[in-house]
């Protein structure tokens, strides 16, 4: 499914009906890479619409010539959710996607009820991060990749082994393909990757419920900064997990699921769901 913006548009996929999460996947990816993980768990758990949505200039989505900064692609992505007209929800965002999650919240926050934010991006110029460390079981098992892509797959994954390795292909690589490269490549990240008003910066005591779960070895976001969010919200939960990295969906997926249902039946009845 598509629907027009004001600076392009966006391609999104819909499943299950209830309360509505807006789900947003990381840069350089697609919708499929959140989907792959998350449809699992409702299989356990009814009662939420999971509306998967391609960030601009991502798988389907679309950007017209006015698209210079994350300024405009968040204000693509609230077109987007103004048309869906829905009255509340919450938001699930992974890495950039949690950073256009955070922009949401505070330019929506009448509306949405939850963030949950998995390894996510911050309104910080100088990251605290960790020095990098891999969990290598053998090297054999990437003599056959591409060379592009298994640079892309050393980069990010700190667990590296035929399973991370698999998942990565599957997940993560189609929507990699699809990326607008001419966009993501030039200098808008130099100037236009902070969003102008910085979220949260003058909050405190946010009501909404908050999950936030981030790898100790990831050397892309880091861990520490997003401590300092737990403290502008009234509930909310930080966990940091040990042997894991930037994609924590892929390295400990099990343990991920686990906490992302914990959030959602803890809310479920507040928010409406069944």
């Amino acid at each position: 499914m598509e629907i027009i913006t004001n600076k392009g548009s966006i391609h999104y996929k819909v499943y299950g009906e209830g309360f509505p999460l807006i789900i947003l996947h990381a840069m350089g990816t697609d919708y499929r890479s959140m989907k792959a993980w998350l449809e699992p768990i409702f299989t356990r758990l009814d009662g939420f619409k999971r509306v998967y949505v391609d960030i601009p200039a991502h798988g389907g989505s679309k950007i017209d010539d006015t698209v210079k900064s994350t300024e405009d692609i968040l204000a693509s992505v609230l077109d987007f959710i103004d048309q869906m007209d829905f009255n509340e929800y919450s938001i699930i965002g992974h890495s950039y996607g949690g950073y256009l999650a955070q922009g949401i919240v505070h330019r929506r926050s009448h509306q949405v009820k939850g963030i949950c934010l998995i390894a996510p991006a911050l309104h910080i110029k100088e990251r605290t991060l960790p020095e990098k460390k891999v969990f290598r079981s053998c090297n054999h098992f990437l003599d056959h990749l591409d060379a592009e892509v298994r640079a892309a797959y050393e980069l990010l994954m700190v667990v590296q082994n035929e399973l991370t390795l698999n998942r990565f292909v599957e997940e993560v690589q189609p929507g990699r393909l699809l990326a607008n490269r001419t966009f993501l490549a030039s200098n808008w990240r130099d100037w236009g990757y902070f969003l102008s008003d910085p979220p949260f910066i003058q909050e405190d005591n946010m009501p909404q419920s908050m999950l936030i779960i981030v790898g100790k070895q990831d050397a892309i976001c880091g861990y520490k900064d997003q401590l300092t969010l737990i403290e502008k919200f009234t509930h909310s939960s930080n966990i940091i997990l040990d042997r894991a990295g930037h994609m924590l969906p892929i390295e400990k997926r099990e343990i991920v699921q686990e906490l992302v249902i914990d959030w959602l039946i803890s809310n479920q009845s507040e928010w409406g769901g069944c």
